[in-house]
């Protein structure tokens, strides 16, 4: 099993009442002890009872809790846990003696995709029958049927109740069919909420992660019959940030008829896969693939034209109202998308599954705009915030709240090493990131040239510290004096081991780091600027050439 962690998600029904299982309220993360933060609170979230499972030290004598299941390796796989200890957890947590009387069954077992950085989790899904039950509840505790769920899931409001991944995932999926879409079975997916499939895909994005979240609105998911012409672009699927590393083109034809790309990134970042993807699709020009990878937009050669769009416009998919929103900072492009239907916010690279996210500076990152949209996202009271890497968030105004506090205790740092004398962005990055790996410096020194930008705006660095000078030591300075600490800090770890072809391999890694970094931070000097754009696509059932059509976003 490794270091992979299991869960035991319970579906207790109801004696009374077959349709109805039972649902807990589930805890908010830690307050932040400032009122600031803490007065954004997030709706009320229910889901399905559930613990974490621990492995058993030995083998047990007995077993107070007896699953029936049809499949052996299924009880083989239980049996490797602390099942007593577990289910008498989550009798506690809903109010029921241990003494409480019930049948269990297994369900089935449900592997998460590989989101990263840790290791995917494994959910075993196992279904309570009470013998009698007096219908007395505690207050975190309610029935609830599949019906009541889909209601709350689907006509939604900003702040009412939420329900959770565990019971669309476990029951709703199956049971109502949102999805038509046929993910290949080498594909790992998520749907949450129902209607909106995430695939992680790999990709040579920024550590800790390896994937990005292809974001899919599936065809057949229709809940609302939204038609006029309120819309910029109407159609049946829509196919968000597929960028992914070139072994994964081949996964790309998800059999649909009509898809939308949408880019919220910056080319550099997605113009090969969306390019992939397009030539999947039967794209007849190879001019075309070639002028989007290269990020030229402006070219004659797109025989339909593009329309113009600014952020706050609406599509329609497959009856899903879809919202853009313009969402500046992280690129000076950035935009996020709010799925109306469930109000759920599709961040982009805003945030990230785990940790902090990074500006791009060589696409017009902004520090003053990403506090601008964060405070924007908090506003809108999404239900869950889905990033481009890493897992989906259930807690979008804590999450928002915690990037807001990150940014405000940097830039304080930031401001206190200035004022102790820093002046270039090598001592303040130092001083800032002292306890970071070096190898994570030359990224982290993105945000901080973002933050004293930012300071200065603000008019609250010192007289005397040079924003000129400081630009100065922005590029080669920093990299020269970044090789030489990150070597030092490579040999004294190494020789302290004794381990001298590490060291050598630390400074082959230097190497080729610092190459691609310099790279990366000069093509500021030719970048062209970065537009945003989503591409539609319309096979047909012969082999006519499809449609094509360019929508570009100038934010």
């Amino acid at each position: 099993m490794g270091t992979q962690k299991v869960k035991l998600a319970v579906i207790i029904k109801n004696p009374s009442n077959d349709d109805e299982f039972l649902l807990t309220k589930q805890n908010p993360p830690p307050k932040f002890n400032d009122p600031e933060y803490d007065s954004h609170q997030d709706s009320v979230l229910w889901d399905l009872p559930s613990v974490q499972l621990s492995l058993l030290d030995g083998p047990l004598s007995s077993c107070q809790v007896k699953i029936e299941a049809e499949d052996n390796s299924l009880l083989e796989l239980l049996n490797q846990f602390d099942l007593d200890s577990a289910v008498n957890q989550i009798l506690g947590q809903v109010g029921l003696e241990k003494t409480t009387k019930v049948k269990w069954n297994f369900s089935k077992v449900v592997d998460e995709p590989e989101f990263g950085p840790a290791n995917p989790a494994k959910t075993v899904y196992i279904v309570g029958e009470l013998e009698t039950h007096d219908g007395k509840l505690e207050d975190c505790c309610k029935w609830m049927s599949i019906k009541g769920c889909a209601d709350l899931l689907m006509e939604v409001k900003p702040s009412n109740d939420r329900i959770g991944p565990l019971v669309v995932i476990g029951l709703l999926n199956e049971s109502m069919q949102f999805s038509k879409l046929n993910i290949p079975p080498t594909l790992r997916s998520q749907e949450y909420p129902p209607g909106v499939k995430i695939v992680p895909m790999r990709s040579r994005t920024t550590k800790p992660f390896h994937t990005t979240n292809l974001v899919v609105f599936v065809p057949g998911a229709s809940y609302n019959d939204f038609g006029g012409d309120n819309f910029v672009a109407s159609g049946d699927a829509l196919i968000i940030d597929p960028g992914c590393s070139s072994a994964m083109h081949k996964e790309f034809s998800f059999g649909m008829r009509c898809a939308f790309v949408l880019l919220m990134g910056s080319f550099p970042s997605w113009g090969k896969g969306c390019v992939a993807l397009l030539m999947l699709l039967s794209i007849p020009s190879k001019r075309c693939a070639a002028n989007i990878s290269n990020n030229i937009l402006d070219t004659d050669d797109w025989s339909l034209g593009y329309i113009p769009v600014l952020g706050s416009e609406e599509i329609c998919i497959g009856g899903q109202r879809l919202r853009l929103i313009s969402a500046p900072g992280h690129t000076d492009g950035h935009v996020a998308l709010l799925h109306v239907t469930t109000n759920s916010l599709i961040v982009g690279d805003h945030c990230v599954g785990q940790g902090s996210a990074l500006l791009d500076i060589t696409s017009g990152g902004n520090m003053s705009d990403y506090f601008c949209t964060t405070f924007k996202f908090m506003d809108l009271s999404p239900h869950v915030l889905i990033p481009m890497h890493g897992r989906i968030n259930m807690w979008p105004k804590h999450m928002l709240c915690g990037y807001l506090k990150n940014r405000r205790n940097r830039e304080s740092t930031i401001l206190k090493a200035i004022e102790d004398g820093a002046k270039t962005l090598f001592d303040i990055v130092a001083h800032t990131y002292a306890d970071v790996d070096r190898s994570l410096w030359v990224p982290a020194a993105s945000n901080v040239r973002l933050h004293v930008d930012h300071l200065a705006q603000q008019n609250k660095l010192p007289k005397e510290f040079s924003m000129q000078r400081f630009q100065s030591t922005c590029k080669l300075s920093f990299f020269s004096r970044w090789i030489w600490e990150y070597l030092r800090s490579s040999l004294y770890i190494k020789c302290r081991r004794l381990q001298v072809i590490k060291v050598v391999g630390a400074g082959a890694v230097a190497a080729v780091a610092v190459l691609y970094s310099v790279r990366q931070i000069l093509s500021l000097a030719w970048e062209c600027p970065v537009t945003h754009a989503f591409f539609t696509a319309t096979t047909h059932e012969t082999a006519k050439p499809p449609h094509i059509s360019l929508l570009c976003f100038q934010l």
